[in-house]
């Protein structure tokens, strides 16, 4: 791609199907820090059971939209919104929702693998803590098979004592993916979560990726054109804090309907 030509100013149109049935639904929503707009206007529903990518270029809103899917940005003082929001039917902005239940139901893994600084177990069970579980047999019962799914259980079965903090950066990824689908999510967030990996352990994710799809919803955050490809059914490019288009990703990559998302994908900008 050639970042020093001048990046096109089009007019905005988005484009996006109809998804029956969504899992989430994203409505007008516009996303401010303190003066400055970051969304504007996003309308986008989610397919339950597929894994959803966003692409675009740095900067473009795409992981702003992704945090707001669990109220992440709720952490940022500066920050605040406009639009709806639904999962399921029910508005996550509304007053009266359970911010600790819906980060527990819409978990996160982030760009930088974030363990905690205690045992392997202690990590993928750290949920279910919090939630009040006691009983042993039914937090071993969860690790392992957490662990399993991440497909990590056959590395650390016989460290699960250690601390996390010792294990390499592909294995911390997928322990922080134990850890978000040990409390039963419906929803799984990743933003950016093999930026920071080297190729093996990126294939070693994206594959987790398939494999995790169809048990839950996955929308993920990627800089890498490529990944979207490979990992996601439905993609949705984003430039300058607007959805440009949406749409299932051999589509959009191959027969894109809106003139700024074929410029981007075929490397005219970004």
């Amino acid at each position: 791609m050639n970042t020093d030509d001048p990046i096109p100013s089009v007019p905005v149109e988005q484009t996006t199907p109809t998804i029956e049935n969504p899992i989430m639904e994203v409505q007008d929503f516009r996303m401010f820090y303190a003066d400055n707009q970051a969304l504007f206007d996003v309308n986008l529903d989610i397919p339950q059971g597929a894994v959803t990518a966003f692409i675009g270029p740095s900067g473009c809103g795409k992981s702003t939209l992704l945090r707001s899917m669990n109220r992440m940005n709720d952490l940022i003082d500066i920050a605040r919104c406009e639009g709806k929001i639904l999962i399921k039917g029910e508005d996550i902005y509304d007053n009266g929702t359970d911010v600790i239940e819906l980060r527990r139901n819409v978990g996160m893994v982030f760009q930088k693998s974030n363990p905690f600084p205690k045992s392997i177990f202690e990590n993928v069970v750290y949920g279910l803590r919090i939630a009040g579980e006691r009983n042993r047999d039914v937090l071993e019962e969860v690790a392992e098979k957490s662990l399993r799914r991440a497909a990590i259980w056959d590395e650390v079965k016989d460290r699960l004592k250690e601390s996390a903090l010792g294990m390499s950066g592909g294995q911390m990824q997928r322990l922080c993916i134990a850890r978000a689908i040990a409390v039963n999510p419906d929803i799984i967030l990743m933003d950016e979560p093999c930026s920071a990996l080297d190729p093996r352990a990126t294939s070693l994710i994206e594959n987790l990726i398939h494999e995790l799809s169809g048990q839950y919803t996955i929308v993920i955050v990627t800089h890498n054109m490529q990944q979207a490809a490979r990992v996601s059914q439905y993609t949705a490019f984003m430039f300058e804090g607007n959805l440009i288009e949406f749409g299932e990703t051999e589509s959009l990559f191959h027969r894109p309907q809106n003139k700024q998302t074929e410029d981007y994908i075929t490397g005219r900008f970004g």
